[in-house]
């Protein structure tokens, strides 16, 4: 009986184009829960009594779960495969949010975050993002920004989902309702991951892939986790705080999701442009071109009042965010090897989590301090600008290291 990587193979297509579709589902769900805490955050403040610093915590910790598993996910993936990830991150994602739905504790929130992070999206990144990449050996950048758009997309739908569930429902039933949702998609279609032949063959082999690039790849993991460091947490504060802003300003909760709708909608075109940077001018150069937009856009949101402003403002930061999101596998596809893919892909990962997390954290503790977001975007435009520059003295000394090899 044929598989359906048989009839693929039979048709002349690459089995990767189906991963790509499963990755870009998976990751659509996994990062349209992670985004929504957004639009729990005042609902469930609000019952509990809990401050924004204490609500948004729980993306904090979802964040850093999501970092520190992931690592541990990304050796399991490079030594046995990623065939079962997406079966297990399904029914995790699913049994979490369902348990959210009786909520009487901060503490007991923050566990069910802690456990979506490391059970779920932990699972359903870096490892199968690893896995995705190397299904391709020509123009890995447009497979990955196809993959990495899912993200977007469940960023720009699932919280706009979640607020109408929430009114509709009130925000326990939002939650069950989900986790239904959830079960229901992600299951059927986590039974269609195959792993690399690419990777397997690598795995397989003793003698070390040859690598066509200047800098170690030990070299290469380290300046990306210093750099992402500071562009995650620029890119989390307004996709954490975005809705609490609107909503604080006096627009409806229905407005304000919308325009996270379409900025992460935009993001979805960003996250395909910016892979596709990666195959056509480099990828570090696609990473600091997208880095630069957004640094420029993001102070922007506490000072517009008109909708049709935040609408644009909304569409050029989620164009250019997401494609920072989308160049950074690329650099780590390119610059290492597919036996260490993985595992690359969750050590830089590691550190976008800890930005992603300390900026959701920041942007609701400057709120605390000064009673408004402007300090907290102010704040985010500044670590966009320490980013560009990390990222600027990697590409002079990659350039150094190659002017170096070619009169040696």
């Amino acid at each position: 009986m044929k598989t359906i990587e048989d009839f693929f193979q039979d048709k002349g297509i690459n089995y990767g184009w189906v991963m790509v579709l499963v990755v870009f589902v998976l990751s659509g769900l996994a990062f349209g829960s992670m985004a929504s805490i957004s639009v729990f955050l005042k609902p469930v403040s609000l019952e509990f009594g809990w401050s924004r610093g204490q609500t948004s915590f729980a993306y904090t910790v979802a964040s850093l779960s999501s970092a520190v598993f992931g690592v541990l996910w990304g050796q399991v993936a490079d030594k046995y495969g990623t065939k079962w990830f997406g079966f297990v991150g399904a029914i995790c994602m699913s049994l979490v949010l369902f348990a959210l739905s009786s909520l009487d504790s901060i503490f007991q929130f923050y566990t069910l975050y802690f456990l979506f992070g490391a059970m779920g999206s932990a699972l359903l990144f870096s490892p199968l993002y690893a896995n995705v990449g190397f299904w391709f050996k020509e123009n890995p950048g447009l497979a990955l920004g196809l993959a990495a758009s899912g993200g977007a997309i469940g960023q720009a739908f699932i919280p706009h989902l979640s607020g109408i569930l929430i009114e509709s429902s009130g925000w326990k039933m939002a939650y069950v309702n989900l986790a239904i949702i959830y079960i229901l998609i992600s299951l059927p279609i986590a039974f269609l991951i195959k792993e690399s032949p690419w990777r397997i063959n690598a795995r397989n082999q003793e003698e070390e892939e040859d690598r066509n690039f200047p800098l170690s790849e030990k070299e290469v993991v380290s300046w990306i986790s210093v750099a992402v460091i500071f562009c995650c947490i620029c890119m989390s504060i307004p996709i954490m705080h975005l809705v609490p802003l609107l909503t604080d300003k006096g627009f409806s909760l229905e407005f304000a999701t919308s325009v996270l709708m379409i900025l992460m909608i935009c993001g979805a075109f960003g996250r395909i442009l910016g892979g596709m940077l990666g195959d056509y001018i480099g990828a570090l150069p696609g990473y600091i071109l997208m880095s630069f937009g957004q640094t420029i856009f993001v102070v922007w949101f506490p000072h517009l009042i008109s909708p049709s402003s935040i609408y644009v403002l909304a569409a050029l930061f989620g164009f250019t965010y997401s494609g920072v999101m989308s160049s950074i596998l690329v650099c780590t596809r390119i610059m290492v090897s597919a036996k260490f893919g993985a595992r690359a892909m969750s050590l830089t990962s590691l550190f976008g989590w800890i930005g992603m997390g300390l900026g959701g954290f920041l942007g609701g503790y400057f709120f605390d301090i000064y009673g408004d977001y402007s300090w907290a975007f102010a704040f985010a435009g500044i670590t966009g600008i320490a980013n560009l520059f990390i990222l600027a003295l990697f590409f002079m000394n990659i350039r150094r290291r190659e002017n170096l090899l070619l009169s040696s």
